[in-house]
């Protein structure tokens, strides 16, 4: 059969590069978050982009959420404070991974804190990729960015391009009907 003369033959891209497809993920692994602050969600891949694991950020499972505070009130105790209770989203990921996540790549929405920085470089994340860095000027990030060096870690912001978040918005718009 002569493929060239039959015009159901074309070429054909995805419009998404790995990294934004992953970060969508992580973006959307947010969303499950309870957090009335600060949602972030967080995915990790292996050299074969297929998804190992994901998490968000939320209280220890299987406890009544109820009796935990939401708040980040300072002036108060840590106990009552939602930061003695709240399990960061990589961390998360990393607790209810299936596999080894030696080499693996972490997509996450929000760049990690040090104590995170602590888990992915024990566990050989060989790079983050991030969508926020608004604590970029704390003693933790600086510290995180410094044992990424020091592990070996690359890490990169990922800032999604006008066309692709008009692009995802036309999307949504039309798998739902609204458009």
């Amino acid at each position: 059969m002569n493929t060239s003369d039959n015009s159901n033959y074309f070429q054909v891209e995805s419009k998404l590069s790995w990294d934004e497809y992953f970060m969508l993920q992580a973006m959307m692994a947010s969303f499950k978050s309870k957090d009335p602050a600060t949602k972030v969600g967080s995915v990790f891949v292996d050299q074969n982009n297929r998804q190992l694991t994901m998490g968000y950020n939320g209280f220890i499972s299987g406890i009544d959420e109820t009796k935990l505070p939401w708040g980040k009130d300072k002036s108060q105790p840590l106990e009552h404070q939602k930061y003695g209770y709240v399990v960061h989203s990589e961390a998360n990921a990393i607790l209810h991974s299936p596999r080894n996540l030696g080499g693996s790549k972490c997509y996450v929405t929000l760049f990690p804190c040090h104590e995170c920085a602590k888990l992915l470089a024990s566990v050989k994340v060989s790079e983050v990729i991030f969508l926020s860095d608004k604590h970029k000027e704390t003693e933790s990030n600086t510290i995180a960015k410094r044992i990424f060096d020091l592990a070996g870690i690359k890490y990169k912001q990922l800032t999604p391009s006008k066309e692709l978040i008009q692009s995802l918005n036309d999307h949504l718009l039309n798998l739902t009907n609204i458009l």
